[in-house]
């Protein structure tokens, strides 16, 4: 597990949650402290600021959503969304963070020349850090130098060195780390920070400990637990005892990180760190898996696990379980490894999933968005409609006034009543005409809300066809994954012993071969020369020249002599050293051992056949060891029986395997088929073969043993009677 780089993003995040709250302190004082032609700063942003200094950002959030909507000068503005920009920032929201601070930026008209860069500064500062975490580490530090060249333009120096530690570890992710080293050791320089100086202190360790240049790391580790303790900074002291154990592992020095990462899970829990202390048990599991203490590693990634579970930290689990899954498969504990990576996998898919629910829950919020324009939209028609029904009552209460002078004045002349009745129809004609405007306005907003639903139904069904579209094929694409891997790991272990397999069989070849190879040059060079010169001799002999009768017989004594002595090399050497049945056993533990094929292995009665005659001992071994040679290459057996019995002057050899077995009709006699029937033949004996596909194969040897065999050579040529009757005549 990459300790070093989930501890460095540890140590960048705590920096930062300093670094940002000092950063809005001083901006907060800077702004108090100006009372020159600019107007003092609003209460307001004074009291949103401190709320999110002692950690109620949440009512720091709602508080400056309220102030934007409300009428506030573009100074106050400026530093609410930057203040917005910050708490985004916190929880990597990253393009909402970056957007309030664009905001920032576009609000930021204040006259005042110090304030203004100030803020332009610290939006600089976020910039960076934003695209640090999306992984645009030039985008970061193009940010981070116009951050200091601001920062140096108004003598800033909390601001400049907060850009230049932020260079320093952008510089560290893109792996310059000389550069990295002279913006760390120069932010050595600002005393007025502690945290950027111990934040400096762990970081230069850590660069000297990549760049193996141990001797430095564990100096600068030194001087920042010094700090931390000198400040009861448990926290630091933490990260920087994981740092010092870290260096001692780079150097094999298990023993002395064991004992640093020990003390940084003891601080992390009794000040209740809890991934810090996390983060110390896996370390310590690494070093006891680099000592290969398999199970004392699984107890403490244990205990990690059990931790991160409570915590709801699923990336952590996820790395636990990989370990989990790599001691398992260093111990051939292939089912747990399978589970580990079951449970790794679900972990992963889980993740995706709230990942998803968290898009769908924007899409949510969105569409509620648009539903409350629309309500408001819809409100300002009804508004509308209710001012043109109060006007058309006043029109009607005009009539109303109209009909009542006409029958006030009865005694007028018909043509007033005839210019009072035309008015009357053209106030009706007009009423009329504004109660047709009405039904049409309303037809048309009844019109525009049911195009609106459907609008927002299809944009909201759309991304969700799509995600569903899209979690099934991942859920296919990596069940088509599980099942590869799976057929990976088992033919992976079906190739590991093949090759051990050929490994046994490569080895007893080349040394048969080497033994045939000598005992030919040692026939050709030695035996064959002195029985050349016999010959010779032989043929140039006469009756006289007795001198030469005496060569010949030296030198047949001699040939015998090398015979014998080359016969005594031939025989293992185990043999003349223990018994002929322990030696067997030993080999055949071997055998089972190395090809992982369990042999039963039964002798009756183990003194008789021990008594048996070296040459028969070696021939029987000979023939076992041809038969296990044929088993491994061809049978593909898990299981073997040998039984040796010696009963009424008759060995008997019985070799079972329960392989996948041959017709006995086809079988190929092979070189070794031979050897092991010539063998067999030597000795007088028989043999007989039982086999059927998929059924295994049975291997029955008989071999007469006489009384006078048992302690004596087999049958076959006795030199030295010959040579002995060569000297006499």
């Amino acid at each position: 597990m990459a300790v070093w780089s989930k501890r460095f993003y540890l140590i960048i995040f705590i920096f930062l949650s300093f670094s940002l709250q000092a950063q809005i302190e001083n901006k907060k004082n800077s702004f108090a402290s100006k009372k020159s032609a600019i107007s003092k700063p609003d209460p307001k942003i004074q009291d949103l600021y401190t709320l999110y200094n002692k950690g109620e950002e949440k009512r720091a959030y709602k508080k400056a959503h309220l102030l934007l909507k409300s009428k506030i000068d573009n100074r106050s503005t400026a530093s609410t969304n930057l203040l917005l920009a910050y708490y985004f920032n916190k929880r990597a929201i990253i393009d909402s963070s970056i957007y309030y601070t664009n905001q920032a930026f576009k609000y930021n008209t204040t006259a005042n020349d110090s304030l203004k860069s100030r803020l332009f500064s610290l939006g600089f500062n976020l910039l960076a850090i934003n695209y640090n975490k999306r992984g645009l580490f030039h985008e970061s530090k193009k940010w981070h130098l116009k951050g200091i060249e601001t920062s140096q333009k108004y003598n800033d120096k909390n601001l400049f060195y907060t850009h230049t530690h932020g260079l320093a570890q952008t510089y560290t992710e893109l792996g310059d780390y000389q550069n990295a080293l002279r913006l760390f050791k120069q932010c050595l320089e600002y005393k007025d920070d502690p945290e950027i100086i111990l934040g400096s202190y762990i970081n230069i360790g850590d660069l000297y400990s990549r760049l193996k240049d141990y001797d430095n790391a564990v100096i600068y580790y030194k001087k920042g637990k010094a700090l931390c303790e000198k400040s009861n900074n448990f926290q630091g002291k933490t990260i920087i005892l994981l740092g010092l154990g870290e260096n001692y592992q780079l150097q094999n020095k298990y023993q002395e990180a064991l004992k640093m990462f020990q003390e940084a899970r003891v601080i992390a829990d009794e000040n209740e760190l809890n991934q810090l202390a996390i983060i110390s048990r896996v370390t310590i599991g690494d070093c006891y898996i680099a000592q290969k203490k398999y199970d004392e590693a699984k107890l403490i990634f244990s205990e990690a696990l059990q931790k991160s579970a409570d915590f709801g930290l699923l990336q952590n689990q996820i790395d636990i379980y990989d370990e989990l899954r790599k001691i398992a498969i260093k111990q051939e504990d292939y089912k747990n490894a399978y589970l580990f990576f079951e449970k790794s996998t679900h972990l992963k898919d889980s993740i995706s999933k709230l990942e998803r629910i968290k898009e769908i829950n924007e899409l949510e919020i969105k569409y509620k968005t648009a539903q409350k324009q629309k309500e408001i939209k819809s409100l300002k028609f009804q508004n509308e409609a209710k001012k043109l029904t109060l006007a058309s009552q006043e029109e009607a209460i005009k009539n109303m006034l109209l009909k009542e002078e006409i029958l006030n004045k009865n005694n007028e002349n018909t043509i007033l009543a005839f210019q009072n009745s035309s008015s009357k129809k053209r106030n009706e004609i007009s009423l009329l005409k504004k109660d047709q405007q009405l039904k049409a306005l309303e037809i048309n907003q009844q019109k525009k809300i049911k195009l609106y639903a459907i609008s927002a139904f299809l944009i909201l069904l759309i991304p969700i066809i799509a995600l569903l579209f899209q979690f099934h094929k991942r859920f296919k694409v990596q069940h088509l994954l599980n099942i590869k891997q799976t057929e990976i790991s088992s033919q992976k272990i079906n190739s590991i012993l093949k090759e051990q397999e050929l490994e046994l069989i490569k080895a007893s070849i080349s040394g048969q071969d080497k033994e045939r190879q000598r005992i030919s040059q040692e026939l050709h060079d030695s035996i064959g020369g002195n029985l050349a010169a016999i010959k010779l001799q032989i043929n140039h002999l006469s009756s006289s020249n007795f001198s030469n009768i005496q060569n010949i017989s030296n030198q047949l004594d001699e040939t015998y002599q090398q015979v014998r002595n080359l016969s005594h090399t031939l025989l293992p050497k185990k043999f003349s050293q223990n018994k002929f049945l322990e030696v067997l056993e030993s080999y055949l533990n071997n055998i089972s051992e190395a090809s992982k094929i369990k042999i039963s292995y039964i002798p009756y009665p183990k003194k008789e056949i021990n008594e048996l005659h070296e040459d028969i001992q070696i021939e029987i071994f000979k023939v076992i060891q041809e038969l296990l040679t044929n088993t491994i290459k061809h049978a593909k057996a898990s299981e073997i029986e040998i039984q040796l019995n010696y009963i009424e002057n008759t060995l008997n050899l019985l070799f079972e395997d329960n392989g996948i077995g041959f017709e006995i009709e086809n079988i190929s006699r092979g070189i070794g088929f031979i050897n092991m029937e010539n063998r067999i033949i030597k000795l007088n004996g028989t043999f007989a073969i039982d086999s059927k596909l998929k059924r295994g194969t049975i291997f029955n040897i008989e071999i007469p043993i006489s009384k006078s065999k048992s302690k004596t050579k087999i049958k076959g040529i006795d030199l030295k009677n010959q040579l002995d009757e060569l000297k006499s005549n």
